[in-house]
Formats: C-alpha cells, structure tokens, sequence
C-alpha cells in the first residue's frame, strides 16, 4: 500500500473503548485476540488475529486479507473498523508471502484458514455458518479466487487440522484487486509495470507469457461458475497502478454466468486512497454483507 493510505490504517488494541462518536452513540467494545495459530507449514505457524465486538452474541463473521503486491504487508494492517463496529466479528489472516511460496500457497492458507475460523466459531462466540471476505489491492486480488474457487480441489490445499470443515465464502467484497494476470500487463501505466513485473515473477515465477498455464490458475476471470460466490468491487477511476479494466473484466465474466456481481467506480479515487473508507463506501460494503450474512 502506498504510504498515504498506510497512515490512515487502524490498529485495534485489546479491548480499547472509543470515545463517543458524533452520533452519540458509544462505539462497540472491542476485544483483539492476537497471534492465533490456524495451521503449520514447513515447521511455520501461521498466525490470524480475531476482533470480536464484545457486546454482541454470535456476530457474523468476516475475513480480511491485506494487500502489499502479494511479498508484503501485514494482518496488523485494518484499513477500518467499521465493520466491527457495525457489529462484525473480524479475522485477519496472516498468508504466505510469494517470497516465501508461489501462488496458489496464499489460497490454500486462505483456505485453511476458513476451516480454521468454521471449526471454532463457538469457542470464539461468533458465527460462522456464513462467511464474508474482503480484500485490499493484491488481497483484492486474493479474495476473487476464494470467491470463484468454492469447492475448488485445486485450490483447496491440505493445510490446518479442520480438514472436515468447508473454506467455502457467501459473500465476497474486493477493493481495486487484479482479475486477469494474462491482460494485466497490457493494460498497465509505466508505474504499474514497475510495480507489476516484479510481483509477478515472485507470484508466479515469471511473467505471464512465460507462465501462461499459472497465469491463468491465477486469474479469477476464468473460473467463475455457478457456485462463485455474489461479489461486490469498488475501484478507483484514477488508480495509476491497479488497472481498472481488471474490474470490468471481472464484472463482465460473473454478468456472463449469471451470478451476482456489483462495481462501484470509485470517481476520483486512486490506489489505495481514501475515498474507499468514507461512510457511504462503508456504508454500501456494510449493506453488501449484511444482505448475505444476516
């Protein structure tokens, strides 16, 4: 993310009150529950942290998964709390970075993850019968192929000890993520490429010509189906690095399978900037969830 936006991240310390808001009402309680492990791999735990609104029993559930060009970033990085606040519990999940694995690792400890968050949603008091995910830019990215990848063999992977349960999703939000790593490139500015190609020779282990079977394992707009789950895009028409047609692609391959899809262009807008956490954008995600999940 770039350094603008990180400044406005939210960092949720445990069980921190917040002051009256300019509603007069009192914000949620909030207890953060740190560094829960949800799987190993290669003598590795990966870790996820958990927010749960205090006074609310059995609060729906939703993931976040951040964003950082897929090598970097950090679960700490919460780019709101109003999710909580409106009475969401939230994981946020640590991934294997694509220094570390190439794609699909990240899914699969995605994956695992869900499974992880199903199989001890009455431990933790929320629940998890129905599932939200959402993600920043390269996490944009990531949610789309949990979104079109339920019931997935391939991209289910065999981490965690919840094998039993199900990592499918009910309602997906992505916020300016990639959907097409075969056009990508073509549709990049100067700076996208800059910061692209180098991404993607870690994601993938080279550029997308060079990978054309992995390239296209990685791109959402080839796999969407009956059984994708309903998808909600918010994308900046002056974003300078996330091509915006990587959206419209998006769209238009969920309009071609008939399931459930809204884009909101976010006018004025650029990567990562805040014109995607004002209350109505909030607002709008927050409906999104609620329609699917309550």
């Amino acid at each position: 993310m770039i350094r603008w936006f990180t400044a406005l991240l939210v960092l949720i310390t445990a069980s921190v009150q917040a002051q009256e808001t300019s509603t007069g009402l009192m914000p949620l309680k909030i207890t953060k529950i740190p560094d829960v492990t949800y799987a190993q791999v290669d003598r590795h735990d990966l870790k996820l942290d958990i927010y749960l609104p205090t006074s609310v029993e059995t609060a729906p559930l939703l993931v976040y998964i951040h964003g950082g060009a897929w090598r970097r970033g950090s679960k700490e990085e919460i780019p709101t709390e109003a999710f909580i606040q409106a009475g969401y519990a939230l994981a946020s999940v640590e991934f294997r970075m694509s220094g570390v694995a190439m794609f699909p690792a990240q899914i699969h400890d995605i994956k695992a993850a869900i499974r992880y968050l199903r199989g001890n949603a009455s431990k933790y008091g929320f629940d998890a019968s129905r599932i939200g995910i959402y993600g920043t830019s390269s996490g944009g990215h990531l949610v789309s192929v949990v979104a079109v990848s339920n019931g997935d063999a391939v991209m289910e992977g065999s981490l965690g000890d919840y094998l039993d349960q199900s990592s499918d999703v009910q309602a997906v939000v992505s916020y300016y993520g990639a959907s097409n790593l075969t056009s990508i490139l073509k549709q990049s500015t100067p700076h996208g490429l800059r910061v692209r190609e180098p991404a993607l020779d870690l994601l993938i282990g080279g550029q997308p010509e060079d990978q054309p079977d992995l390239a296209r394992l990685a791109s959402p707009v080839f796999h969407v189906d009956a059984n994708s789950a309903p998808l909600l895009m918010l994308h900046g028409d002056q974003d300078p690095q996330m091509p915006i047609n990587q959206s419209h692609e998006l769209q238009h391959a969920y309009q071609q399978q008939g399931v459930e899809v809204k884009f909101e262009v976010v006018h004025g807008a650029a990567h990562g900037s805040p014109h995607f956490v004002t209350d109505k954008n909030n607002t709008l995600v927050k409906e999104f969830f609620d329609r699917h999940l309550r």
